[in-house]
């Protein structure tokens, strides 16, 4: 029996590791010249059903303006445990974001999206400015947003 346990044991150690791997994947929003201040930009991830799974990066560092990154900040409930250690600038007008989050290999082809809710002050909020589905056949390619991105891209 011990014999069983040790090798159950040895193969569990073995096997879960690679059920866990992750990658890095960088994350490219490229905003319009829109003659405004700068952007608030939340980058999250949503599953199949479109659910809230977590926050990947969070631009501008008010947290009073977080509420009018309208989906986003639903999801979370304004919890600030989602995002600590994951913000930075807001991002100004014909500027682009680019951050680098470690992203595992299960995610993709399996139904999540990544998303994007840009807010600019003085101007309208716009809630999923960006929804895209974390596809390994969709690095690279460019999407256009709403009204704030020009385009946004993910890369292996």
């Amino acid at each position: 029996m011990n014999r069983y346990l040790s090798c159950l044991a040895l193969s569990t150690a073995l096997a879960l590791p690679g059920l866990a791997m992750a990658r890095p994947v960088t994350l490219n929003t490229t905003l319009k010249n829109y003659g405004g201040d700068g952007a608030y930009l939340a980058l999250y991830l949503t599953n199949a059903s479109g659910a809230y799974v977590r926050t990947l990066w969070v631009a501008g560092e008010k947290s009073k303006y977080y509420k009018h990154l309208t989906d986003w900040h639903r999801a979370t409930g304004g919890n600030p445990s989602q995002i600590n250690g994951i913000t930075g600038a807001s991002v100004g007008a014909g500027r682009t974001l680019k951050v680098t989050v470690d992203l595992e290999d299960a995610l993709f082809d399996a139904g999540y999206k990544l998303n994007v809710d840009a807010a600019v002050e003085d101007m309208r909020d716009s809630p999923r400015e960006i929804s895209v589905p974390l596809m390994k056949t969709g690095t690279g390619r460019s999407v256009a947003g709403r009204h704030y991105v020009a385009g946004f891209t993910y890369g292996l």
